[in-house]
């Protein structure tokens, strides 16, 4: 590791400044320059912990060139904190080049845990936590929109997306297509905000909830897994026979696929066998 500048991965609140951790007010009060998403939004920021550092802007339109930048500061043995409007830089947001390029320069990167919009949204949704998506926008259209659809609508684990509010119900009709209507979502909108709204139901009842609303203010969606899809036996006997003519005895493949699977470990093993009597 170098001696030169240290570089901070900050993640801040998504809407409510109380949320300010002491570790996020103390890095911000020491950093040399911050690099932030929106100046003016972190302007508000800085004021509320009495920091005042030297700031600079570093968004999508000019990540390259501030990316040299960031990197300067460091080779110079500054202290820098990389901000971004609400929450984590990196998820959904700018930064990941910065990130790696520090490294590689042998700098110190460390982060400031702060506030998850995505965590946030999967504990208030109630759909379980211990395994999910988080799939960011969805692409606007297109082949690339159609396919991340088709995923998310087989998907067996919660599905976390950002919305726009201006697309929020575009979005909402492309789910339904995808996952059927009576698929369970939840809304949330402004968390941690004074005018947080959590709603949920079927997604054809979303889009007719919010048809009619003059959407404002940041939105998450979290889709409710889907029902899991029955094994397909055939595609299980194709992969245990692949694995036997690997050199793997029938009872391993078998046990091997079945596990993977959820197919009949027996009905594999008998199949198998059959095929080395032919």
């Amino acid at each position: 590791m170098s001696d030169g500048g240290r570089l901070y991965v900050c993640g801040t609140p998504i809407g409510n400044l109380g949320d300010v951790s002491d570790r996020l007010r103390e890095v911000l009060q020491t950093a040399d320059v911050v690099y932030a998403e929106d100046t003016r939004r972190t302007a508000t920021l800085l004021r509320h912990v009495g920091a005042s550092p030297s700031m600079r802007s570093l968004f999508v339109g000019n990540e390259k060139s501030r990316t040299a930048d960031l990197l300067a500061s460091l080779d110079e043995g500054l202290t820098v904190a990389m901000v971004t409007d609400a929450g984590m830089p990196t998820v959904s947001d700018p930064g990941s080049d910065v990130i790696r390029l520090a490294r590689q320069a042998g700098h110190l990167v460390t982060v400031v845990p702060g506030p998850s919009a995505v965590v946030a949204a999967v504990a208030l949704a109630g759909f379980g936590g211990d395994r999910f998506v988080f799939e960011g926008f969805l692409p606007r259209k297109g082949r690339e929109r159609s396919e991340r659809l088709s995923r998310i609508g087989g998907e067996d684990r919660p599905v976390i997306l950002f919305v726009s509010p201006h697309r929020l119900v575009a979005d909402l009709e492309s789910i339904a297509a995808a996952t059927g209507p009576e698929r369970e979502i939840v809304i949330t909108r402004e968390m941690t905000k004074l005018h947080e709204e959590v709603w949920s139901g079927p997604v054809a009842q979303a889009i007719e909830e919010w048809s009619d609303r003059d959407i404002k203010g940041e939105v998450t969606v979290v889709i409710a897994p889907g029902p899991l899809a029955a094994p397909s036996f055939d595609a299980a006997l194709v992969e245990a026979r692949g694995l036997v003519g690997g050199g793997a005895a029938p009872s391993e493949a078998a046990r091997r696929v079945a596990t993977e699977t959820g197919v009949s470990r027996r009905e594999i093993y008998e199949v198998l066998i059959d095929d080395q009597r032919s």
